[in-house]
């Protein structure tokens, strides 16, 4: 049975300004084990060099953390114009920072949302793409002894992800992989339990990420929450990645904000063709389940613009929660 360690993703504290030095110290003194930095505000971007890297490394070596790296992209394209764009520079400078840290996992998210978007490509042919830039990256990404976690975002779904991986002809965890994110899933359409049982054997970073999902006048709304508060299964998911014979790290994300997902548009619905019958069943209990949690006064939706005023506290008892989660799923 791995360690699980709970830890923060740094994207929680951007509205604090901390850079990745002062997020790890903050880690530290409100009890996370580890910082993955899925990204770094532009206005740190220039300190990323060797020598605070390794200074980085060492606080966290000296302070028993882990250490995860992020930045990197999976699809050659420009999602504003999409136009065909060159990634494999750009991912090779954040490996090297990786290696340097002392870390396998880079988190990769190109950060689309086409299915949302009537001029975006079809799925398939993006999913081609990403396919073959993936295989090319190959031998870079083991040069630099680093796997690309590919996050379930909104790009893509577990199932096509298994696609795409399968096409690449890779074993879990060789070069590429996946990166958890358990509340973006429900976004995509996806039952959080039963999308972790598909991709398990590729997950080698999270981001444990509580939510909720209703019923909303265009379809299903889905929306963010404290952990411990929404309707996302902690227990079976920890429970699940604990089986992994490789260590992966609970990594809490948490932000404000909902997101519709217009499925009484039978065009938007046609773009998710893996999802079947009992799956949605699931996404609609889930969503009872969340309606009686709000009347309850348990749930609600946070608007982004709160987040900065909330986020400090609301992550320290994230940490809390998810701690004690962790403890009783694997007693």
């Amino acid at each position: 049975m791995t360690t699980l360690n709970v830890g923060i993703d740094n994207y929680s504290l951007f509205p604090l300004k901390l850079d990745p030095m002062e997020t790890l110290k903050w880690a530290k003194e409100n009890g996370a084990k580890g910082v993955a930095f899925s990204g770094v505000e532009q206005q740190y971007q220039n300190l990323l060099e060797t020598p605070y890297l390794k200074d980085l490394a060492q606080y966290a070596e000296s302070q028993e953390m882990y250490l995860e790296w992020g930045g990197a992209q999976h699809i050659p394209r420009d999602l504003g114009s999409w136009d065909k764009k060159e990634i494999l520079k750009h991912n090779e400078r954040v490996a090297v920072q990786a290696e340097t840290l002392g870390t396998r996992i880079v988190r990769s998210c190109s950060g689309g949302l086409m299915r949302w978007q009537a001029d975006s490509p079809m799925s398939e042919m993006l999913l081609a793409e990403m396919a073959d830039e993936l295989l090319e990256q190959k031998q870079m990404l083991m040069d630099h002894n680093v796997v690309l976690a590919i996050e379930t975002h909104f790009e893509f779904t577990t199932q096509e992800l298994l696609k795409v991986f399968d096409r690449c002809e890779a074993d879990p965890g060789e070069y590429i992989g996946i990166s958890l994110d358990t509340m973006n899933l429900l976004t995509m359409l996806e039952d959080p339990v039963l999308a972790t049982e598909r991709v398990l054997p590729w997950v080698v970073n999270t981001h444990m990420k509580d939510g909720g999902i209703i019923v909303s006048e265009e379809g299903l709304t889905s929306f963010t929450a404290e952990i411990g508060k929404g309707i996302v299964d902690f227990d079976k998911i920890i429970r699940r990645l604990s089986k992994l014979s490789r260590p992966v790290h609970l990594s809490i994300e948490d932000h404000g904000g909902d997101f519709s997902l217009p499925i009484f548009d039978p065009l938007f619905l046609s773009k998710f063709p893996d999802l079947n019958t009992f799956e949605f069943a699931r996404l609609i209990h889930l969503a009872h389940k969340s309606r009686v949690r709000m009347e309850a006064g348990d749930l609600k939706i946070l608007d982004r613009k709160y987040w900065p005023a909330l986020c400090e506290q609301r992550v320290i008892r994230d940490i809390q929660s998810l701690q004690t989660i962790r403890d009783r799923a694997v007693e």
